[in-house]
């Protein structure tokens, strides 16, 4: 599995402008992958019509905190995965920046993220979520006790992406890499990808939909969006790409 199906999003923190997904993405296609396929707004009686748009600031007043908006991934525990057993767990700065750094540095992972440079950028980008409401909450993903990757779970229903699809309250959005070079190509994109958006409906009874917006040229990320249980809803334009909404709903979670 190239490593482009798990470098698959760029998601600043709430302090500084959103960036949806990755301004670059290896050459392919912009036609829809194979696999099922909606458009979201294609017919007028669809289910997916737009609820009213976010305030400005993107949602009212939340109790402050890492968890005031999506729960706490911090007790979410671990999900028995294909490939191990998979938790995530947020950020601490003081210990995990070294090791973000290090990752967001990768050439493969730069291209995606653009973060790469001094740690202080690392720093900043990670730091600006960890204060906040808890709509963006950063996260390592933890395989059989050892560090794989780095998570970001977002509110994409009180994020600006929330202006370019038919968002519905908690929408939950996932941005994700996997670290290592050596972690790459055997086979874990997909399964953490439908481990996590699993574990995100289990812990949070509120959300119908994990959400994802990979570039839509990157066709291996589309595909392991597809294989992990997601569906491709619709082509959206976001700022610096055209993206592929991938969705993986509650209500298909047991037939995708």
């Amino acid at each position: 599995m190239p490593a482009t199906d798990v470098t698959t999003g760029y998601g600043p923190g709430p302090a500084r402008p959103h960036r949806v997904g990755p301004s670059t993405a290896t050459a392919g296609p912009r036609t829809p992958p194979p696999g099922p396929c909606t458009r979201e707004d294609d017919d007028p009686g669809s289910e997916d019509t737009p609820h009213p748009r976010p305030p400005a600031e993107f949602g009212e007043p939340h109790a402050a905190g890492p968890a005031g908006l999506l729960g706490h991934p911090a007790t979410w525990g671990a999900v028995t995965t294909p490939v191990g057993s998979f938790r995530l767990e947020p950020v601490r700065l003081d210990h995990d920046l070294p090791l973000v750094h290090r990752w967001m540095n990768d050439p493969a992972v730069a291209d995606f993220w653009e973060l790469a440079g001094p740690r202080d950028r690392t720093e900043d980008h990670l730091r600006s979520q960890l204060p906040g409401d808890g709509r963006s909450v950063p996260c390592l993903g933890v395989l059989d006790g050892t560090p794989i990757g780095y998570w970001e779970i977002y509110r994409a229903d009180l994020d600006p992406l929330a202006r370019h699809y038919p968002a519905r309250p908690h929408d939950t959005g996932i941005h994700l890499l996997v670290g290592a070079a050596a972690d790459r190509g055997r086979g874990l994109g997909s399964a953490l990808l439908r481990a996590v958006a699993d574990l995100i409906l289990d812990r949070r009874p509120a959300c119908e939909r994990v959400v994802a917006e990979p570039d839509l040229r990157n066709t291996p990320s589309v595909a392991a969006f597809l294989r992990a249980g997601f569906r491709f809803a619709a082509e959206i334009e976001v700022p610096g790409k055209r993206a592929a909404l991938m969705i993986r709903d509650r209500a298909l979670r047991d037939v995708l």
